[in-house]
C-alpha cells in the first residue's frame, strides 16, 4: 500500500514536470568550416615583354587565359590552392575608352541582384598615369567579389575580376578573399604601365 501511494505521489509530481521540461526547442547548430590557414605575403615581380608590370604572390601562378587564345596580354594570376584566379584582360585604346569603362561598368552591375553592397574606389597617380576604379562587391552568393580597372586614358585598358572555382559562399570563403584583396591591393600599388 506504502509503494502505491510512493508510485503515485512521483507520478502526480513527475509528469507534470517530464511535460513542462518538453518545451525546449532543438536548434541545430550552424555549419562549420575548416580553418584556413593564409601563407606569409612575399611577391615576385611580372616583367615580360607584356605592356604592363606588376608584383604577384609567389604561391600565385600566371597562365595565359585559355578562353581567349587570341588575346595575348591576357592573364589568369591563379591561387591553386584556393582555387581562385584574377582574369585579367588588357585592350589598347584607339578611340574607344568609353565603350572599354560601359563594359566594365556593366559586368559589375550584373553583380546586383546577389550583392548586399557594392563598394567603389577612385585610383588616382598621375606620375604612374594610372586612373582607375575598384570594386567590392559584399553579399554571400556574389561570384566576382573583387574587381577593378586601370588606364592611362590615352593608350592602355586593363581590367581584373576575382573568381573562385566552387560555389558561391562567401561566408566560408571570406579569409581567402580578405588575403587575396591585399594581394591585389598590393599588385595595384606596384603597377605600371611600360611604352
Amino acid at each position: 500500500m506504502i509503494l502505491k501511494k510512493t508510485v503515485k505521489w512521483l507520478l502526480i509530481v513527475l509528469l507534470p514536470v517530464g511535460f513542462g521540461s518538453c518545451n525546449q526547442h532543438y536548434t541545430p547548430k550552424p555549419r562549420g568550416y575548416f580553418r584556413i590557414d593564409m601563407p606569409p605575403k612575399k611577391y615576385q615581380v611580372f616583367d615580360s615583354s607584356f605592356p604592363y608590370s606588376f608584383e604577384y604572390p609567389v604561391y600565385a601562378r600566371i597562365t595565359g587565359d585559355p578562353y581567349a587564345p587570341n588575346e595575348k596580354y591576357w592573364i589568369n594570376i591563379r591561387y591553386p590552392a584556393y582555387k581562385a584566379s584574377i582574369h585579367i584582360s588588357y585592350k589598347k585604346v584607339k578611340h574607344n575608352l568609353v565603350k572599354y569603362l560601359e563594359d566594365s561598368r556593366l559586368l559589375v552591375v550584373k553583380h546586383i541582384s546577389k550583392a548586399d553592397a557594392i563598394h567603389d574606389s577612385l585610383l588616382f597617380s598621375p606620375k604612374k598615369h594610372l586612373y582607375g576604379m575598384t570594386y567590392d562587391l559584399e553579399g554571400n552568393a556574389v561570384a566576382s567579389p573583387y574587381q577593378f580597372i586601370l588606364t592611362d586614358s590615352s593608350t592602355h585598358f586593363l581590367r581584373g575580376a576575382l573568381y573562385f572555382n566552387v560555389p558561391p559562399n562567401n561566408d566560408s570563403l571570406q579569409p581567402v578573399i580578405q588575403s587575396i584583396k591585399g594581394d591585389i591591393r598590393h599588385l595595384l600599388n606596384t603597377f605600371h604601365w611600360k611604352n
